[in-house]
């Protein structure tokens, strides 16, 4: 863990597309500074295709940038292997999607518990249903253990998918528009929830947003803007 209590660090983070024999590469990120704290939350605002997706996939080491430095507790994700960053994802990171892609065939629990089947860690395995029956009752889908995502509403799956991405006990969340697939009354309870986990299980919280209410919810608001973000917290 960092001697500062930053859990997460970005330096000069860079990422461009396009293969080198095009004359016009496509720069979606310049220079992305950004330190996250542990318990922290912010949002990361901006227009479609700034680039707040690519920056959340490269945080979650879903994509790697092409330039610049992200440290996860000190560690230079930069030297890991694609084996050791899978690891990175399942046990320190968890992901919520506007999407919830649950399983179809699955019930709300075995969705709960897929990211355990990989994992490593014996005792986490051992301990895993028991958590996921806390975690659901936690979110007020304790009578729901044995559903199928089909018979839920569209704020029951993304609850599902909450608890999912809290099973490994992760330091860091990130969401990506997570509220919009659903209705506004959805949107806000999804909301108060994800700030609720984020102080309770003293997580780090990135949600990427088009919803400025959502935005405006979290501790810092930034934008990205020509491909570096800007603070523009109120």
């Amino acid at each position: 863990m960092s001697t500062d209590g930053c859990l997460l660090r970005l330096t000069g983070v860079t990422k461009v597309f396009g293969s080198q024999g095009q004359t016009a590469p496509l720069g979606i990120l310049q220079g992305v500074d950004l330190s996250l704290a542990t318990g922290e939350s912010i949002a990361i605002v901006g227009p479609s295709g700034s680039g707040k997706s690519t920056l959340l996939n490269i945080i979650g080491t879903l994509d790697r940038p092409t330039g610049g430095r992200i440290c996860l507790r000190d560690q230079d994700l930069a030297d890991l292997d694609e084996k050791s960053l899978a690891e990175i994802r399942n046990r320190q990171l968890g992901f919520i999607f506007q999407m919830h892609h649950l399983l179809p065939q699955c019930t709300v629990l075995e969705n709960v518990l897929v990211p355990t089947v990989v994992t490593t860690d014996v005792e986490l395995r051992r301990s895993a249903p028991i958590r996921a029956r806390e975690l659901l009752q936690r979110v007020g889908l304790k009578d729901r253990l044995h559903a199928r995502p089909g018979t839920l509403s569209g704020g029951e799956r993304q609850r599902v998918a909450v608890v999912r991405a809290l099973i490994n006990r992760p330091a860091l969340l990130l969401a990506d528009e997570p509220t919009g697939a659903l209705d506004r009354q959805s949107a806000t309870a999804l909301t108060q929830l994800l700030l609720e986990l984020n102080k309770e299980q003293n997580l780090g919280l990135i949600v990427v947003t088009h919803s400025l209410e959502l935005a405006q919810q979290m501790g810092r608001v930034l934008e990205l803007q020509d491909g570096r973000l800007v603070d523009i917290t109120a």
